[in-house]
């Protein structure tokens, strides 16, 4: 034990600040700090959740407020959390593809993808974004699950020869509207020509850092991949800080009231080991790829799942009432269960929140496939009580991405 952090426990309001007085969270060594954990917290994280066995940012006391600032402006993410399990060796490339349905034939070096990691029954293991940094060397930029044990198990089972490990990197995110403004003026006009899911490295002041075209806001952003992150970690908050300075840049956790808007998934939440690529509606050939020559694993599951189809559907959905704050997951309080017509539960919200631009309270739910279509209004269970939820199309803003891709 080093420390002791102040946590607000989620009121019927979401992440909303509560009014009741807050436990104290004790700081141990078995749950991890990101190496910018100092640098975010000196700027006033107000509360963290756990994420990859680490500390992790949510909010820094006005997840209102920071949505506006990541629409209008632009904010920094202390996203150290979202480790980098590196995948390298003579047989880096073939292993790699077999973890994934996306065809990695398609990825050239440079480039990123979103992938899904897939479990044998074709359930979902992880969603991270995956970098080719070298024809047999891959980052997996990993979402809240241990990929890392799994991969090591599959690469030994089968006796790949693979080297997998956890690099010393570590993420930043800058988002929003003036963040070009702001990578231009830290690394220089060359920055401005990396295309959306690309990739291309910088030096700045001496530090590494692998500069993408990506993000979980749905907005014009970068990630900035450091390397020697337990070393100089610091030094590039610090510089990205400063550069951002005069085009007003704000420190801000994950902004789900952003990412529910995009359609984006959680994992732990919208989608976990008990749900297939399919059923979150992630049935494009370009993201399940059936049809490649190469095997990976849950491939002979989803394509049972494809020929046989699915009972249920992941929805956008909007839910009557009081605004229900700034993030509700499936999990917090109790589930947000959804009932049919005749009372009997069906389904559940797995994410939603008050949209402050749309004004609207709205969601991710998973349904059964016949009450998937526009239009059905369902029950709604929530802490407040039983609301009206409407089947509405998603992703609820700019469906084509044009903002992150402008």
């Amino acid at each position: 034990m080093t420390d002791v952090l102040n946590t607000a426990r989620p009121d019927v309001a979401g992440d909303s600040p509560a009014t009741v007085d807050q436990p104290a969270v004790m700081l141990y060594t078995r749950l991890r700090k990101s190496p910018y954990f100092w640098k975010s917290r000196a700027c006033g994280a107000a509360v963290y959740s756990v994420y990859n066995h680490t500390y992790h940012p949510r909010h820094y006391g006005d997840p209102v407020g920071e949505y506006w600032a990541l629409l209008d402006g632009v904010t920094i993410w202390d996203v150290g959390v979202e480790r980098q399990l590196e995948i390298s060796g003579p047989d880096a490339f073939d292993f790699t593809n077999m973890l994934v349905p996306r065809d990695l034939t398609k990825c050239e070096v440079g480039q990123c993808k979103y992938v899904f990691v897939t479990a044998p029954d074709g359930g979902i293991v992880n969603d991270p974004v995956l970098l080719r940094l070298e024809e047999d060397r891959f980052w997996l930029s990993l979402a809240d699950s241990d990929v890392g044990l799994w991969a090591m198990g599959l690469a030994h089972a089968g006796g790949w020869n693979v080297h997998i490990a956890e690099a010393d990197v570590a993420p930043l995110q800058v988002q929003g509207p003036r963040s070009r403004e702001v990578l231009r003026d830290l690394f220089g006009d060359a920055v401005l020509d990396v295309p959306y899911y690309r990739m291309r490295e910088f030096t700045v002041d001496g530090m590494r850092v692998v500069v993408s075209r990506t993000g979980y806001s749905g907005e014009l952003g970068y990630e900035l991949y450091l390397h020697n992150a337990s070393r100089d970690a610091e030094r590039l908050w610090d510089a990205v800080w400063e550069a951002g300075r005069p085009y007003g840049m704000r420190p801000i956790g994950p902004c789900h009231m952003r990412r529910i808007e995009a359609g984006m998934l959680a994992y732990g939440c919208d989608i976990t080991l008990d749900t297939n690529p399919l059923e979150v509606g992630y049935d494009y050939r370009w993201m399940v790829d059936l049809d490649q020559e190469a095997d990976f694993i849950g491939k002979s599951a989803l394509a049972r799942a494809r020929s046989e189809g699915i009972s249920r559907l992941m929805v956008g959905m909007e839910i009557s009432g009081e605004p229900l704050g700034t993030y509700n997951d499936g999990s917090m309080i109790e589930p947000f269960a959804v009932h049919d017509g005749s009372g009997a539960p069906v389904g559940r919200v797995t994410s939603a929140c008050r949209s402050p631009r749309l004004e609207r309270n709205i969601g991710l739910a998973m349904v059964p496939i016949e009450l998937s279509e526009t239009g059905t209004t369902l029950q709604v269970h929530t802490p407040s009580g039983v609301r009206e939820g409407t089947v509405v199309e998603k992703p609820f803003v700019d469906p084509r991405k044009e903002t992150p891709k402008r």
